[in-house]
């Protein structure tokens, strides 16, 4: 089981980095420009080209049915899910197979607004609950892929 971060804006990568160490699972930090990451030969920083979602392309290409990926990035979230992977957004909700379409509806329906001036602003700034919930949800979700894998040995 591998951890792969969509890097670039995700606020909780030190809390990834936690729970990886206690699990001591490999950690994919992915990025299109250089970031720093502790030294811990289970974390590897992976800096692609800055094309237009070089890094999704990177993720999606090796995240399968074991695997989590963490990101803000819907249509990421998205492709993620129908490779196998788990998918959890930065603030700690995870994306499902019948979740993932209202989200891609709703994030269609924000960019027509913010085309159409109605709405600016990006999302609002991480509150203490939205780490704890995403802290939550990643153990939950390695803890979920541990017992099944359990279960198949």
């Amino acid at each position: 089981m591998d951890i792969y971060i969509d890097a670039d804006a995700c606020p909780v990568k030190a809390e990834i980095y936690r729970v990886a160490e206690r699990y001591r699972l490999k950690v994919f930090v992915v990025a299109n420009a250089y970031i720093n990451v502790p030294r811990d030969p289970r974390i590897e920083r992976v800096v692609v080209s800055d094309g237009f979602d070089a890094a999704d392309d990177w993720i999606v290409e090796r995240a399968g049915p074991d695997d989590i990926v963490v990101t803000a990035d819907i249509p990421l979230a998205d492709r993620s899910l129908r490779k196998g992977a788990s998918v959890i957004g930065s603030n700690g909700v995870p994306f499902t197979s019948s979740s993932i379409g209202m989200a891609m509806a709703n994030r269609e329906l924000m960019s027509n607004l913010r085309a159409m001036g109605e709405i600016t602003g990006g999302p609002r700034p991480m509150a203490p609950r939205d780490r704890s919930r995403f802290l939550s949800a990643l153990d939950e979700a390695v803890q979920r892929h541990l017992r099944r894998r359990a279960a198949l040995e």
